[in-house]
């Protein structure tokens, strides 16, 4: 287990990190709630038991928009982490988290909208899951809530994500033809890597625009 840090994250400053990468955090508890997310996720169990599951867990200190772009660049990087070990053995069973104390649903939207939309070509799939959110999963079935927000990026599963993008038809089918095949994410949609100008491409792909 890593050793509990307190520093500012690269970047704008908004976001200060308060644990280093570990798959067992001492800054907040996910153990009751990594087990009940187990029943709605089958990849979930085997990739803790096998230390594929890591939380990086920062703290909001800065306003909602520095929040947001830095949640996208952790994101971003991340994702590229997760492109590298994918082609490992086990890759499928990647999963990393950046949980964030005082991040809200709103300071998450966007950097998970947009992230998705950039990666789901080349088969990285994230997921966000709030504090103060109720939700189910594509079963019906009541999903616990976290007990800090977080942001999760793992590989994707072509054959089984899509079922978790039905209100995205066009994702979904992205999601399911997805191959990394090396490119550059933001290269290939001719896109700058400033927050601004991918907050407004994301807004553009929004289901009916």
């Amino acid at each position: 287990m890593s050793t509990v840090r307190t520093e500012a994250a690269q970047g704008s400053g908004a976001l200060r990190l308060v644990e280093s990468r570990t798959t067992g955090p001492a800054s907040v508890d996910f153990t009751e709630y990594v087990a009940a997310m187990s029943v709605h996720c089958p990849y979930l169990a085997p990739s803790v038991q096998h230390g594929l599951t890591g939380w990086t867990v920062y703290e909001a200190a800065g306003g909602p928009s520095g929040v947001e772009a830095e949640v996208f660049r952790l994101g971003v990087e991340f994702a590229e982490r997760v492109r590298g070990l994918a082609k490992r053995p086990r890759g499928s069973l990647v999963c990393e988290n950046i949980a964030v104390f005082g991040a809200d649903r709103e300071v998450l939207a966007w950097p998970h909208w947009a992230l998705k939309n950039l990666y789901a070509p080349v088969g990285v799939m994230f997921g966000k899951f709030p504090t103060g959110e109720q939700g189910s999963d594509h079963l019906g079935r009541q999903v616990p809530e976290p007990p800090v927000s977080f942001l999760v990026v793992r590989a994707a599963v072509p054959v089984r994500d899509p079922h978790f993008l039905s209100r995205t038809p066009n994702l979904a089918a992205t999601v399911a033809a997805s191959a990394d095949d090396g490119r550059d994410v933001f290269a290939a949609q001719r896109l700058p890597r400033t927050w601004t100008e991918v907050k407004r491409w994301a807004q553009r792909r929004l289901p009916g625009r």
